[in-house]
Formats: C-alpha cells, structure tokens, sequence
C-alpha cells in the first residue's frame, strides 16, 4: 500500500506545473506576447472565478481545524480579494467612460497574479505535498487509514460542506428556523422548486457557530443526486473518516454498515448526516427511488438533514424553503448585475422601473436571478429592454417548478441558433458528470461539420460559458497548446440547466427530433420501444443511459438518420453488450460509450462495428477491449480513435492482427490514463495514414517501437506523462512530417536520438520536467523555426547553443484547485 502511494507521489510531482498556466493564459489560447485590454480583463475574470471555490475552501477549513493559513494561502486570498474588489470598481464605471482609468491598475493586477503562480505558489505546494506525504506515511505505519486498497481518497476533499457563497439573501429566517428544528428532530427535509438556495441554505448551517460547536468535526455532507449510488455515498463516508471500507454486498448492506460507521462517530460528538439533493415522489421517474427512509437512524445523537424538491410526506419534520420576494429578490439581482464594493448606487440609464420589471420575471428564483443578472451584467441598457420586451410577448408562468423552466428558457433568447442547439446536446451527457470536451468535439465535427481540430467548438463552449450556462474546467496546463490537443479540459452543467436543455428537445413531436435521450431505470423501456410498430425515429443524435440493473437485453430499434450514438452506462456484469440494432445505422459517424460504474466491464458483441460503413469516430472510456484477433472487425472509414481508462493490453497484444486491413484510414489515435499498457505493438507502425499518435498518463511502457518511422504521414507525437519511458527509436528520425513533438513528464528519458536534425518539419518542442535529460543532439540546432518550450532546470541545455527561440515555462499543477 505504502509503495503504491510513494509512487503515485512520484508521479504528482511530474506532472507538477501543469495547470497553473491556464490561469495566466487565454483558456485553450497559444502564447501571446502582447494582449489587449479586454484580453487581459477576460483572463483576470476567469482565474477569480476559478480560484473563487479555493479561497472559500481555505477560510472554511482555517477556521473549521483552526489551521493557521500558510503565506501561499494569505497571499492567495490578499490577491483574490483585491482582484474583486477593482474588478467591481470597474463595471460600476459607466460603461463607456472613465473605465479607461483602470487599465493601469488592472494590468498591474494581472502582473502580480502572474508572479504569484510563476514563483509563491509552487513553493508552498511543493512544501504542502511533502508535509501530505509525511502524514500519510505515519498514518499507514499505524494502520490508520487504510481504504480497500484505494489510494484516490489522498486529496479528494472528503464530505465537506462547501463554504456558501459570502454574499447571500433571504436566508436569515430560514437559518434559524431549520436550526431550530434540527436540535429537536431526528430529521429535516427542506424542500422547494430546483434553484431556491436550499443546498447554499444548508452550507450555511453547516458554518453555523452554534452547529460546529454541537457536532464538531461530525459533519458529513453528500450529494445524492437522481441517479443515486448508494455504494459509492457510503465508501466516501469511510473514506473521509479514515476507516476502512467494507466489501458492500448491495445497498442495504451499505446503508448496514453506514450506520455502524455513524454509531462509531456519535461516541465522539453528535453526528450530522447531510443528505443534498435526493430525488423522489409521484411526478418523478426514478426507480428504484432512494430509501430514504433506511436512512433514519436509530442513533440518539445523529441528526439527518436533507434537501429535496419534495417534500417526502411522513418522513421527518418538513421545511418549505420559499422563494424571495420584493427587496430580497431586488438586492440578489442588484448584487449581480451591477457589481459593487459597497452601496448600490443605479446608473442613471437604467431607471428603476426597468430593472424592477426584469427582477419580476425571474419569479424571486435565486438562480434564474443570477443567471440573468450576469447575462445582462455590463450591457447596455437598450439590451436590457430588448430582452425584456422578448419576455413581454412570449409567455411565462413563474409559480412553479416549471414555471422556473420557462424562465430559464428565456435566458437563451440571446443565443443563436448554433449555440441552442449545441446547448440541446449537452442533455445528451448524465447529470452531475463531467463531459469531456473532446466527446463535444468529435459530435460536432460530423453533426455541424465544425472543424476536426476542435477550434470553432471551444468558441461555443466559451461563449456558453460567458453566458453562465455551462462550466469550461481545464485541470491541466499546456495540453490545449499543443496542436488542439484537449484532453484535459471538461464541461460542467448544473442540472437545472440540464433539465432546459432537455425540455427544448422535448417540446417537438419525437418522431420529428433532431436528437432523441432517454434515461432508463432498469429495464423499464418507454412504451413505444416495445410496441410492435414502432415510430419512425428522424433523430441525428441518439443518446441512452442505463444504470446497474439494466440488464443489456436490448430491444430492437428502427433509427436510420442516427449519426452520432451516445450510450452512457453502469452495470454490475463482467461485460458490457453493444446493441444490435446498430448494425442499421448506415448514417452513424462516431460512437461515444461511457462507463460511469465501479468495475471496468469487457465489451461484447464488438463485431457490430463492421456493419457501420460510415463510422469516423469512437470514443470509449472506461471499458475492456476484447482481443481484436478475435473480432477482427474492419473499419475501412474510421479516422479517429480515443480510448480513455481502457484495458487494452489484450487487445493490442495480438499478432496475427492485420491492422492495415482492419483500420486503412485511421489518422488519428488517443490514449490516456491506459494503465495496463505495457508497450505499443509493431503493428501500429503500419497505419501509414496516421497524422496524430497521443499517449499520456501511461506509465509503463518503456520504449516504443523501432518500426515508429514507418509512419511517414505523421505530424503530431504526443508522449505526455509516459513516466517510464527512457528514449524514442532512431527510426523518429525519419518522420519527415512531423511539426509537433511532445515529451513533457517523461522524467526518465535521459536523451533524444542523434539524428533529431532530420525533423526538418518540426515546429514546436515541448519538454517541461525532463528531469535526467543531460544533453541535445547537436543536430537538432539545424531545425529551422523549431520553438521549444522547456522549464528552467533545461534551458540551459539550449542556451548552450546560443538557441534563441526559447520559452520558459515554470508553470505548476494546480488540479488540486480545480
């Protein structure tokens, strides 16, 4: 156990350095010398934004474990305060004059963020991972701490309650009544509509002076969400509590042992179990619905609070979180709308009636008010009364749950046709899970026909983004640079935001929908699915999501316009049955299959693939790879090839594979996170049509294939995070087209082949932590408008040579914050 987390250490410290650039640079952004004000201003805003969630998390622990802050952590928190504060001094400015004022002050701003990460910061990390380890160490030296043999929950956070936002409305009341009500019930459901504050509402109790005092370090917050895993709620209960974790039968015997766990910790201090976000009731569709009622305990000092949009009659004591009304609406939106850093003081272009107006609609939401006011935050005001006579002759209903819908609806009045439906395609992916921007990529390629490196699809995403209706999280620094390459970026949505985008799909005709979602539970099917006439599906998206008791068993389906197919998945089998009516979707272009499980199961009936004459596409995370000598599947069409946390080994490791045969127009291949991957087969050398090869965060394959030069088409190698590989083939030589080469995290490569001249296309060199890498070829000084971007420890290396096309970038990790 020790040695596995020793070398998960090691391998932290490789990848040290990789985040903190998305910080200081235009997100997915080359490196620019020279930026303009707005530029800046945008960077300046998004690292707030992100670093935001970090500065509460630390107040909130500094003062939970009365942990002195560390320099790193004060100066953090000293930049993002003051980064706020001129931020607000600017958009109070009127917004065409006098804003000129502050570009000085804001560039200077921008310069001493850029210092802090560059140079404060990676020092006291460095500092925090050691004293992380130390502890670690003394803890398994113990036999404390051992979790089942995982290693993931070092950092992970635990079941903290997130500090709530520090500017908050309407929940003073509120506060005190359900605290009241939790010092005398064993449980509390608070309930109203999706996007009332009742998760911030108990994130403030949970801060609450009188709370702590009662439960201490007792208090345990876990988000259940509709599709819930019971399983995995409780392993993370153990996990945070240091305890090891039992092998759960099923759910009941996890609720079992959760309970013993919690009887074992009200010894210490009253227990509060916080239960955020759990779905149920008649108008909902989630079977099987959470047990919630298994969760009261029969533990005098355990108190259970949870949070639902439904009141769970005869279950606890219920709490009606209501919606704000008057001032309390006007103040929420005010506070976005028109940032300050002290009283609200309204432009003399906006009259008072207007914003009054506006603030109505949103229907006294918290997020819809938010969500507004930040769409309309720093426009002028002709857009505001634009929108607002868009909502005037359009129809809006405010009193319900629904009503929230519809009004969030016409907070995407202001998007065009593009984004609508890019935003639509987001429902495709489960709620609550990250969606990799390279899946978004790949469907938009072939369904909008945007360009293949993914440029005009990370313009959407941006703009989306900009409109506060999705989250754009890049955990890693230096991936987007190098050549479109986004392996590490993903796209976050609230479910809220979710349930629009699918209530705009669902509001044609489902034999007229340009993309069809279903969300099954178990093997419950829609009745039309298994009608013996079915309806004609025109749909060009198909996405299904199935859960752990679906049992594979697939009806058939008649869906021939189907170019883009999305399954999203968990199950408890060994494996894993792609269904058979695909073989008549003659139209589909990429396949998109995610494991959302705890086990990685193998695929079957893999051969259904060789039917999909027109397949261009695939991505599969999470899955096992049958031997391929064994399905022997031809894909004459398919370009591209991304497989993420797979076990492959056995599929590569088949000799009699004829892969030219099989893939004759694959140009592109990715692999990430493969930990089985020993090495890459020789065949691999003979997909001549390749043009991209990515392989990252595999740490054992040691050295590549001599047959590598046979690739004559490609342009990109990327050899991010191979931890244990100690050199290329003298054949790399030979890779005549090669303009992009990237080797950074392969610590161990002690030097590069001595023919590297011969790469007379290379344009960019990335080789940041090469640590043991002693000296260059003198050949590679031939290389004409070749730029490398290397760390300090290397420059040398080409200073040497009087090499002047160099960047330097001493970047650090910081997936610690994201």
């Amino acid at each position: 156990m020790l040695s596995r987390i020793l070398d998960m250490e090691i391998i932290g410290q490789a990848v040290l350095g990789e985040v903190t650039g998305e910080l200081i640079k235009p997100i997915f952004d080359g490196v620019k010398k020279a930026a303009s004000f707005d530029e800046i201003l945008k960077q300046v805003r998004s690292i707030l934004k992100l670093i935001g969630p970090t500065v509460h998390q630390i107040k909130q622990l500094s003062g939970e474990r009365d942990r002195p802050k560390g320099e790193s952590e004060k100066q953090l928190i000293q930049l993002y305060e003051e980064g706020e504060k001129l931020i607000q001094k600017y958009y109070r400015a009127h917004w065409l004059i006098n804003k000129w004022k502050y570009e000085g002050k804001v560039n200077a701003f921008y310069k001493s963020l850029l210092l802090f990460f560059q140079f404060g910061m990676p020092l006291e990390q460095l500092k925090t991972n050691m004293e992380s380890l130390a502890l670690r160490q003394s803890q398994l030296k113990s036999g404390a701490g051992e979790v089942s043999g995982q290693i993931g929950f070092l950092g992970s956070g635990g079941c903290y309650a997130r500090k709530p936002p520090d500017f908050t409305v309407g929940l003073d009341v509120p506060l005190r009544e359900v605290k009241e009500l939790l010092f005398k019930e064993s449980v509390v459901v608070v309930s109203a509509p999706g996007g009332c504050g009742k998760t911030t509402l108990v994130q403030k109790l949970c801060q609450d002076p009188d709370v702590k005092g009662k439960f201490k370090d007792n208090i345990f917050f876990v988000t259940v969400s509709k599709v819930p895993n019971i399983k995995l709620m409780v392993r993370k209960l153990f996990e945070h509590n240091h305890s090891r974790v039992p092998e759960f039968q099923n759910d009941q015997d996890a609720i079992i042992q959760l309970e013993q766990l919690l009887k074992k910790q009200a010894e210490k201090a009253p227990v509060l179990l916080v239960l955020d976000d759990v779905w149920g009731g008649p108008d909902i569709r989630v079977e099987p619905e959470f047990p919630l009622q298994k969760f009261e305990f029969k533990i005098p000092e355990c108190r259970i609070l949870v949070t639902s949009r439904y009141k769970f009659p005869g279950f606890g004591c219920a709490y009606k979180l209501d919606l704000l009304h008057g001032e309390e609406a006007m103040e929420l939106f005010r506070h976005s709308a028109f940032p300050t850093d002290g009283d609200f003081t309204l432009d003399e272009d906006f009259d008072e009636d207007l914003v009054k107006e506006i603030v109505k609609r949103c229907g006294g939401f918290p997020l819809v008010l938010q969500v507004v006011a930040r769409s309309l935050c720093g426009l002028p005001v002709e857009i505001w009364k634009s929108r607002l006579l868009e909502w005037l002759e359009g129809q809006s209903i405010l009193e319900s749950g629904e009503g929230l819908l519809d009004c969030l609806q016409s907070s995407l009045a202001s998007l065009n046709d593009k984004l609508k439906e890019c935003f639509m395609d987001l429902g495709s992916f489960p709620e609550d899970k990250k969606i990799p921007v390279t899946a978004l990529i790949d469907m938009w390629a072939e369904l909008y026909k945007l360009d293949k490196n993914g440029v005009h699809a990370i313009s959407r995403l941006i703009k989306l983004s900009l409109q506060n209706l999705l989250n754009l999280v890049v955990t890693r620094k230096g991936t987007a640079e190098v050549e479109g390459c986004y392996d590490d970026a993903f796209v976050l949505q609230h479910d809220l935001l979710r349930e629009l985008a699918i209530r705009q799909i669902s509001q044609e005709p489902m034999e007229e929908r340009k993309r069809l979602i279903l969300d099954l539970s178990g093997n419950k099917l829609p009745d039309w699915w298994t009608e013996e006439k079915q309806p004609c599906i025109k749909a060009r998206l198909l996405s299904i999501s199935t859960d752990e008791m679906f049992s594979s068993s697939w009806c058939d389906m008649q869906a021939p316009e189907v170019e883009v197919l999305i399954l999203n998945f968990q199950t408890r089998e060994s494996n894993y049955t792609l269904p058979e009516f695909m073989k008549r979707m003659d139209k589909l272009k990429v396949l998109v299959l995610t494991n959302y499980g705890f086990s990685i199961p193998e695929l079957t009936n893999f051969s259904v693939l060789g039917s999909l004459s027109s397949l261009k596409r695939i991505r599969l995370e999470r899955v096992s790879i049958p031997a391929l000598c064994n399905t022997m599947v031809e894909l004459k069409n398919l370009e591209k090839i991304t497989l993420v946390m797979c076990k492959i080994n056995q599929a590569f490791n088949c000799s009699a594979i004829q892969m030219p045969v099989m893939l004759p127009n694959l140009k592109e291949i990715n692999i990430d996170s493969c930990n089985d991957l020993v090495g890459l087969p020789e065949w691999l050398c003979d997909l001549v049509q390749l043009r991209k090869l990515s392989i990252s965060n595999c740490h054992k394959p040691s050295t590549l294939p001599e047959g590598m030069g046979r690739l004559g088409n490609l342009e990109v190698l990327r050899l991010h995070a191979c931890t244990k590989l100690v050199g290329l083939p003298d054949s790399i030589a030979s890779l005549h087209n090669l303009t992009c080469l990237d080797i950074s995290g392969c610590f161990r490569m002690r030097e590069l082949p001595k023919q590297m001249g011969e790469l007379c296309r290379l344009r960019k060199l990335y080789m940041r932590r090469c640590s043991r890498l002693r000296e260059l070829p003198p050949s590679i000084m031939r290389i004409k408008q070749l730029k490398v971007i290397c760390d300090t420890e290397k420059a040398h290396l080409w200073e040497d040579h009087n090499f002047t096309n160099l960047m330097i970038d001493e970047t650090t990790d910081l997936d610690w914050l994201v």
